[in-house]
């Protein structure tokens, strides 16, 4: 039978993992990385983003260009790019692989297909978890960068700097999200039948007798 706790965690998971990939796609799409305003242009801001720039005019309303070229991108750009899209693919493999792995599908359900889905379970949380990690990094290292350019005091204070966009909130929240689902899978891999409580009948034989040392009967309890 199977335990509902693991298939709480395993569903748990799931949901948690897919909320962690849409987060983690909206961020690497998205192009509110960085947030510009000036003092001197109020009515105009700007955003930088992995794939484009936007113009944001409370008139014209938003317009956004892609990058010409990715010869004149800065680094952290292009390893946020990488590491985005690399995080992306690894989630949703993990996905993939956590789905036939859940208890609640009807395949492998042999003593060695439990094993089969175990280790599927495993290997999907560590995919998600790295997954997780490659979203944390550029996401850290762009808000890092950010902020010492922001505190640099070799910089006059007229010039605009550059502050934190919506989309490194929503990296940060998908990584967190994809590692509490790492650990989700993993917990409900605790769950061994080797564990699970086993009823053991034992059968006592018990002969009467009469009294001349016949045997009558024979009864088993």
């Amino acid at each position: 039978m199977t335990n509902p706790c693991t298939v709480f965690l395993e569903l748990l998971g799931m949901l948690i993992g897919m909320g962690g990939w849409f987060c983690s796609l909206a961020a690497t799409i998205m192009p509110q990385w960085l947030s510009l305003s000036t003092e001197l242009m109020g009515m105009e801001s700007y955003e930088q983003g992995l794939w484009e720039a936007c113009v944001i005019q409370e008139v014209a309303g938003m317009e956004c260009r892609p990058y010409d070229t990715i010869l004149g991108l800065e680094p952290k750009f292009m390893l946020a790019r990488v590491l985005m899209c690399v995080s992306d693919a690894t989630c949703l493999l993990g996905l993939l692989l956590a789905i036939p792995a859940m208890s609640q599908i009807n395949c492998c359900k042999s003593e060695e297909g439990w094993r089969t889905k175990r280790g599927l379970k495993i290997t999907a949380g560590v995919f998600v978890c790295i997954a997780g990690l490659f979203v944390l990094f550029p996401v850290s290292y762009v808000a890092h960068d950010i902020v010492i350019k922001f505190f640099d005091e070799t910089i006059p204070h007229v010039v605009p700097r550059s502050e934190f966009g919506d989309a490194l909130f929503i990296g940060w929240a998908a990584g967190l999200l994809d590692i509490v689902a790492a650990v989700l899978f993993f917990a409900s891999c605790s769950d061994s039948r080797d564990s699970e409580p086993h009823l053991v009948h034992h059968y006592q034989r018990q002969e009467i007798r009469t009294i001349d040392g016949s045997r009558k009967r024979t009864e088993y309890v």
